[in-house]
């Protein structure tokens, strides 16, 4: 059962790529997101996260795979023109 999360983050990030291949590729992170992402990380650094905070964390990581992978997907269609 764990191929069909996998293959839905797939099937999400192929959309994406869809849409306009362009634009996912200048997708990046609004400022308030980066800023919480890098405190995240310094605290796991340096005292670590709360449980809470560790499930955002992963949030966060789980949304940054799924854009990577249609990041991925999107060249590879700009490439095939």
């Amino acid at each position: 059962m764990t191929a069909e999360p996998v293959m839905a983050f797939e099937e999400l990030a192929q959309f994406l790529a869809n849409l306009s291949p362009r634009k996912v590729l200048a997708f990046k992170t609004s400022k308030r997101w980066q800023e919480r992402m890098d405190f995240l990380l310094s605290k796991n650094t340096d005292q670590g996260l709360s449980p809470e905070e560790n499930r955002e964390m992963e949030q966060f990581m789980l949304i940054e795979h799924v854009v990577q992978m249609a990041k991925t997907k999107a060249l590879l269609r700009i490439a095939e023109k």
